[in-house]
């Protein structure tokens, strides 16, 4: 039984959390989040914390006191510190490059892959193999990254592909010459 919920929520310095009716708001020095919370969480800012209470002790009310915490949570560390997510390109003649707000990648294709990205995340490519995704939002910054390797997920036999930075992909052996 996760006890997550039950855990409070400190406010930093920075950190302003607001509430009004069932959306919860949180603005620091990199911007302002905001979620809807479920109607049967209830959340109660006091001073520099939040505490959520839960009606009852059946699963789903246990399992959305959890997740709202962490997710209010994740909003106040995407406001003050930010998230990032490293992804890796590997293959020969693999690259990538930032134009504006499109994301230029070359994976082997006849033709150069384009993604757009809004002004929610920020993509830069420190080297041609790496991208670097940094954002407020965790859901945002990961969806985001996923998608990128979503174009060229590593493959078993070589490794070509996009990979997280740190992702390890089991190798298979090639075709068996007798």
């Amino acid at each position: 039984m996760s006890r997550i919920g039950r855990k409070v929520i400190a406010i930093p310095e920075k950190v302003k959390v607001s509430q009004q009716a069932l959306t919860v708001q949180v603005q620091g020095p990199k911007g302002m989040l905001s979620m809807d919370v479920h109607p049967r969480i209830k959340v109660v800012i006091e001073g520099h914390e939040v505490k959520l209470t839960r009606p009852t002790d059946i699963r789903t009310d246990r399992a959305l006191h959890g997740l709202t915490r962490s997710l209010i949570q994740n909003m106040i560390l995407g406001v003050t510190q930010g998230y990032s997510k490293d992804l890796e390109i590997t293959g020969v003649g693999m690259k990538a490059s930032v134009k504006g707000n499109v994301l230029s990648m070359a994976l082997g294709f006849t033709h150069p892959v384009d993604y757009t990205f809004g002004k929610d995340v920020d993509i830069k490519c420190p080297k041609p193999t790496q991208i670097t995704i940094t954002g407020m939002d965790k859901q945002r910054v990961g969806q985001v990254a996923a998608e990128i390797r979503g174009y060229y997920k590593p493959e078993p036999y070589k490794g070509k592909g996009i990979r997280y930075v740190g992702e390890y992909v089991r190798r298979k052996q090639g075709k068996a010459v007798s």
